[in-house]
């Protein structure tokens, strides 16, 4: 992983905006630009260089492990420890993570600031909104690598499932679930990505139903909407199939779903506006009078969250870039009879959008 390159970016950022260090606390930027996987960690980033990393007692065997490159700093109050070096080392502006800091905390952090300053200046602190997540929102190649890793795990798991005839009435959503999700982990994932999502029949129309006792009928749609976690990094997709006979009505639903998750994957492209791509799949359903029935946005990054930056949704801001990781989900959901929602997990490029998640799309009747 290339955590040196990406401290460097957000040193450029923090340069840019006049800051002299970045206090970054949240654990998942902690990890994004250090690699480290500890419950207790925080870095204190300096425009200079003289980065410190900072963790308690636990962890100093793991820090020098993963964080080979940064001086490390060992003290319970990791947080209260970095804010007093960066006073030693000068530090006029310390840019914040407001989004994760609580206000409790933000007062902490004055008032460990006034005291280390003895006095004198004391630093001034500023929000670095989101500085961090900005950046990992466009994947690099390790990155990648890793998310082409957790589809794959995914796509083979449900597979496997289908293979063997695990998908079957008679069998209950919470069976189907825990059996997806423990191929998932023989495979080679470290957890699932999310809680998974079964939803047969009637409960398929709930677009993030929780699995339960509910049976797998003949006749029946089945909704499955789950992924995997591989060196910290998530998939997702979704695929709806029928246990039985198909009716018309499932099959024009599933058709109108699949027509509209290909117009969105299609226009996935470099410098595309988010709502203009959520609007390019739900206008088809739409037009086809199911407007009401398309409850969610289109699509949501995803990396070391299953949902962070970008949202692609009608209320969603700003365009994509080269590298950014995306899912496509439109779907559509009839309370009382059931839904249909198609999902994949997309790498958008400067052509086409790289595919991650490989299961087929075409209605598959079990």
């Amino acid at each position: 992983m290339r955590y040196a390159d990406r401290r460097e970016r957000l040193r450029a950022t923090a340069a840019e905006r006049g800051m002299d260090a970045v206090l970054v606390t949240e654990l998942l930027n902690v990890r994004y630009l250090t690699g480290f996987t500890g419950s207790n960690g925080a870095l204190l980033l300096r425009v200079d260089g003289a980065d410190l990393f900072g963790t308690d007692g636990r962890y100093t065997t793991q820090a020098g492990t993963q964080v080979p490159d940064v001086e490390l700093l060992v003290d319970r109050g990791t947080v209260p420890a970095l804010a007093r070096a960066a006073v030693r080392g000068g530090a006029g502006r310390i840019g914040y993570e407001s989004h994760s800091l609580t206000v409790d905390g933000l007062h902490a952090l004055q008032s460990v600031l006034t005291d280390a300053a003895a006095g004198g200046t004391v630093p001034e602190l500023t929000s670095v909104r989101c500085a961090v997540e900005a950046l990992r929102a466009v994947k690099d190649d390790d990155e990648v690598d890793a998310l082409r890793r957790a589809c794959a795990v995914a796509d083979a798991a449900l597979a496997e499932l289908a293979a063997e005839g695990a998908l079957r009435p008679g069998r209950t959503e919470l069976q189907v679930g825990r059996e997806l999700d423990a191929r998932m982990l023989t495979m080679g994932a470290q957890a699932p990505s999310f809680e998974t999502i079964v939803a047969t029949g009637a409960n398929s129309a709930i677009p993030h139903h929780r699995p339960d006792a509910t049976e797998l009928r003949g006749g029946d749609l089945l909704k499955l909407d789950f992924g995997a976690t591989v060196d910290g990094y998530h998939s997702d997709m979704t695929r709806t199939v029928v246990l039985g006979a198909v009716s018309d009505w499932q099959r024009e639903v599933y058709e109108l779903v699949a027509a509209a998750q290909a117009a969105g994957r299609a226009a996935l492209a470099v410098g595309a506006d988010v709502v203009a791509v959520d609007a390019a799949a739900r206008d088809v359903i739409a037009q086809a009078g199911h407007a009401g029935h398309f409850t969610h946005g289109l699509g949501h990054g995803v990396g070391l969250q299953i949902h962070e930056a970008p949202g692609i949704g009608q209320q969603g801001a700003g365009r994509l870039s080269a590298g950014m990781a995306v899912t496509v989900e439109p779907g559509v959901y009839l309370p009382g009879h059931g839904g249909v929602r198609i999902e994949d997990t997309l790498i958008v490029t400067d052509d086409e959008p790289e595919l991650l998640t490989l299961t087929s799309k075409e209605l598959l009747v079990l």
